[in-house]
């Protein structure tokens, strides 16, 4: 059995314990300490990582009794070692698990709604409701939240007897019936938790609710707690500086700065689409009738200006008008029509001729690798 030393003192970075075991699993080494301060994954947390005796811990698992630290080198059986958790890592840890549950006991005073799924990820923390919320709502969570972390309130951690356990009120996701450690934070939240904590609720620094989305019928907010919420805030400061700087807007008046530019770059292109089509529909006048196939080679258009131009031009091209866009380098995107030519039955041939994909009923359309020369000697081949 391996004592727990994160739930004496949450706060202990380093210890010193003997190893009862180490044995090769899936080329690393399970070591198994008669004491430890590293924290196994479980309750929606990733595990602690460290070193023991300068040997890089990279996971640590709980198995019955006992907890397991995946080492990248043996340590031999009855070595006493030296451990250190990577502190950093652990702090942000609790300080977002100690969030959450503040989060998570303040809606289900508001609202009755339970936390059904709780992530600590690399990016963000998840929490899964099994009721829906408003960003109003969640608005009003997020200031009661943080006004808990300005009462800084002591964070009870203990494991109450049978017969006590039996009068408690308790958020939980599982029926327990014993060794249940109770987290107390205060008014805000008693919850069935196995994670380390921070001692007080100032210690968390700050809550932030980021997003939300619909998930399973009830809601999954995105949320972070204390350095990794002014890290995100670090982040997002920058990209609305650059964005700030580019638009020569005030910061607080980039989203209006951006809506004017979208509104302008709307007309603009509404504009663009007016003086293309003239344009097209000037050089589709311009082209000479044709008596076998036609080929028009035009830049940056898309399917929509091809299908303009063969639709202006078909009827002048006794065989096959096609219009083209692209380039030998990247390919082309090709539009085909014909009164004369069945091209359903010839679009499979002109695919393989010209290392093509695509095809349609009546007009056929797709793309091609190949060059300008290949499709006009195909054309004029097949003429």
């Amino acid at each position: 059995m391996t004592e727990k030393l994160y739930y004496k003192d949450a706060k202990i970075k380093k210890f010193d314990a003997v190893v009862l075991s180490c044995e090769e699993n899936k080329g690393k080494f399970a070591v198994i300490l008669d004491k430890t301060a590293f924290f196994p994954e479980g309750g929606g947390q990733p595990s602690d990582t460290g070193l023991l005796n300068g040997v890089r811990i990279e996971n640590v698992q709980e198995n019955g009794d006992a907890i397991v630290h995946y080492a990248c080198e043996p340590i031999a059986a009855g070595t006493t070692v030296s451990g250190e958790i990577d502190w950093d890592k652990r702090f942000r840890f609790m300080q977002n698990h100690s969030g959450e549950h503040i989060v998570s006991g303040i809606i289900h005073s508001m609202t009755g709604f339970n936390n059904v799924g709780f992530h600590l990820g690399s990016e963000d923390v998840t929490l899964d409701l099994d009721g829906v919320m408003t960003r109003e709502q969640l608005n009003v969570v997020e200031r009661t939240a943080n006004q808990a972390i300005y009462d800084n309130i002591h964070i009870n951690a203990e494991f109450p007897d049978g017969q006590t356990l039996k009068t408690l009120e308790y958020r939980s996701k599982l029926d327990l019936t014993e060794n249940v450690r109770i987290v107390s934070i205060g008014k805000y939240d008693k919850c069935a938790c196995c994670a380390p904590h921070v001692d007080y609720t100032g210690e968390i620094g700050i809550i932030k609710l980021l997003d939300f989305e619909s998930y399973k019928g009830g809601i999954r907010i995105h949320m972070l707690s204390g350095s990794d919420a002014v890290a995100d805030y670090n982040r997002k400061y920058a990209n609305v500086a650059a964005i700030s700087a580019s638009l020569s807007a005030k910061q607080n008046e980039t989203a209006a700065a951006v809506a004017r530019i979208m509104n302008e770059l709307i007309e603009e292109k509404r504009l663009v689409g007016e003086w293309k089509k003239e344009y097209l529909q000037l050089k589709a006048s311009l082209l000479t009738p044709a008596q076998e196939n036609m080929c028009i080679f035009e830049s940056k258009c898309d399917m929509n200006d091809l299908r303009f131009l063969v639709n202006n031009a078909v009827s002048i091209c006794r065989g096959i008008c096609a219009a083209f866009s692209g380039s030998d380098e990247n390919g082309y995107q090709y539009v085909m029509a014909s009164n004369s030519e069945d091209l359903r039955k010839q679009a499979k041939d002109i695919n393989a001729a010209l290392n093509g994909k695509g095809g349609g009923s009546g007009m056929i359309q797709g793309s091609v690798k190949c060059t300008r020369q290949q499709i006009e000697d195909y054309f004029k081949v097949n003429q």
